[in-house]
């Protein structure tokens, strides 16, 4: 059975939270987020803790622009629990109002800058924000002040804005504030689900999550002081603001943050800052094989590559063995109810294990369970519930949803897993996602994920389309680099790699990206509405 280092399990004890027994917990862990800035200033003064574009701030200057932002948010009246939206895109500001909101005992709730009106009015409303930081090029999409009653105050970055106060107001002069009685379960941070099937639901993530997914990130990556990990994905998303910006807190590292992800942008920066670690999505790491030359820049710096959601093609890992032989692959699985990971693959199986999403993260406990809520046999498939001090409460404001979807200390996630006998886990599908054609299972992301190991494809997308017959038939999207790709190319390849009842039925080529929301995952609904 494979197990994590005795110098990480040792530190583990179990502790009650959130009414929940029985729960793994770090015993040397900070006692909230606040603390745990404070130790990496303390650790690292002037070393480098955040870089953007020509912006360099060492921990000190980064402490004193929380202190200044924090004390701006008292003066306009916000105490302990208020809401702090932050409608920004990934940059300096993003951080520091994080913090600062974290410093005076707020709330941070992130909102990806793809959002549009009505969502933004619905999270607006929901979470109850007293105040609203945007970026200054997205204020014709904010809704009016009639629709949402309780937002008191809109501050734009970047920029002035009709009907906001720009953000430099708030920063005149910094003052020393009163330290803030945090408690570990108290929220820190809310962060909305894609609401790919109705309204997003606001996860609360609080302190005790946050810490303990970062510490996490920190020992199974065998990450320490000196990393800098480079921000490519948004920082509203868990995996930017967990696996990347706290990572880093907690390591007293450096966060490199990346406006928008461009594929010789991203290896030019990743070399110029000497980048040892990131965790961004497979597709990114395909498109930087399909569109650059790696050996032109110098990456010898860069140890680990985290990515998450699905095994990588194996394609794709045998390619960037090739051509970055001392980087180490990571696949992690994670959710943003999970306040990120649930399961890493340890160090140094990227290649070995290229088929699974780890072990159980060392404070994680997993069950695969059936329809029935009984757990199911080894390598047999399904629902994955998950418990651990990284799982959140529930959902602000929505009791109902709470209780649907968490049960006995476990989140039960949707997705269909298996798990061997040596302790590796395989996902095989959102539930919701399985295709049954003439009475046989097909996991999308099986397909998937074989069909993304052709060298001209960047990425694919499965899904079911009814059929009187067989009730569904397979249809995939497919984007390509390739305009010669054919349909009949695509089911050759899937019939050379997967049973013939997975070779698709139909194949539609996209010429543009497949249609995501606001947090990165692709819209099969969109899809479907297109068939």
């Amino acid at each position: 059975m494979q197990s994590w280092p005795t110098h990480i399990t040792d530190r583990i004890s179990e502790e009650t939270h959130f009414a929940r027994s029985n729960i793994k917990c770090f015993s040397d862990r900070p006692s909230d987020l606040n603390a745990m800035v404070q130790q990496a200033v303390m650790r690292n003064p002037h070393a480098e803790a955040l870089v953007c574009d020509d912006l360099r701030l060492s921990y000190r200057q980064l402490d004193d622009q929380i202190k200044a932002v924090a004390a701006g948010l008292v003066r306009l009246g916000l105490g302990k629990g208020a809401r702090v939206a932050l409608l920004l895109g990934n940059g300096p500001e993003f951080l520091i109002v994080l913090l600062a909101s974290l410093r005076m005992g707020a709330i941070a709730v992130p909102i990806n800058v793809r959002e549009q009106t009505p969502e933004l009015q619905h999270i607006l409303n929901d979470c109850g924000a007293t105040v609203l930081f945007h970026d200054a090029d997205i204020a014709d999409r904010l809704p009016d002040a009639e629709s949402t009653p309780a937002l008191q105050y809109r501050l734009s970055v970047g920029g002035q804005a009709a009907g906001s106060r720009g953000y430099e107001t708030l920063i005149a002069s910094g003052e020393m504030l009163p330290p803030v009685q945090i408690d570990e379960e108290d929220t820190a941070v809310i962060l909305y689900t894609s609401g790919t099937t109705g309204q997003p639901k606001g996860a609360m993530l609080t302190h005790l999550n946050i810490i303990h997914s970062a510490m996490h990130f920190e020992l199974c990556m065998d990450l320490g002081e000196g990393e800098r990990s480079l921000l490519a994905v948004p920082a509203s998303h868990v995996t930017g603001l967990v696996a990347t910006l706290f990572t880093m807190l907690r390591t007293s590292g450096c966060s490199v943050i990346m406006r928008a992800f461009k594929a010789e942008d991203f290896l030019a920066l990743a070399a110029r800052e000497k980048v040892t670690q990131t965790l961004m999505v497979p597709t990114m790491y395909n498109l930087f094989l399909l569109r650059c030359n790696v050996a032109d820049h110098d990456l010898s710096h860069w140890r680990i590559g985290g990515y998450g959601g699905a095994p990588m093609a194996e394609s794709t890992i045998r390619a960037l063995t090739e051509k970055l032989p001392d980087l180490v692959l990571v696949n992690a699985y994670g959710a943003t109810e999970l306040t990120s990971p649930a399961t890493i693959l340890p160090l140094g199986l990227g290649v070995e294990r290229a088929d699974s999403i780890g072990i159980a993260v060392p404070c994680g406990e997993i069950r695969i369970v059936d329809a029935d809520g009984r757990d199911v046999e080894t390598d047999a498939p399904g629902e994955m519930w998950i418990k651990g001090p990284m799982v959140v409460p529930g959902y602000w404001n929505n009791p109902e949803k709470t209780a649907q979807e968490f049960q006995d200390g476990f989140w039960k996630s949707g997705d269909v897993g298996s798990r061997d006998a040596q302790g590796f886990v395989r996902l095989h599908d959102r539930s919701k996602d399985m295709i049954i054609r003439g009475g046989y299972n097909i996991y999308s992301a099986e397909v998937e994920n074989t069909l993304t190991a052709h060298p001209s494809v960047i990425e694919c997308a499965a899904i079911g389309q009814p059929d009187p017959v067989l009730g569904e038939k397979l249809h995939i999207f497919v984007h390509s680099s390739d305009p010669a790709l054919d349909a009949a190319a695509v089911k050759a390849h899937c019939a050379a790699h997967l049973a013939d009842y997975k070779t698709p039925d139909f194949v539609t080529f996209c010429a543009n990206p497949l249609p995501r929301n606001a947090n990165g995952k692709i819209v099969k609904k969109t899809l479907r509405n297109l068939v």
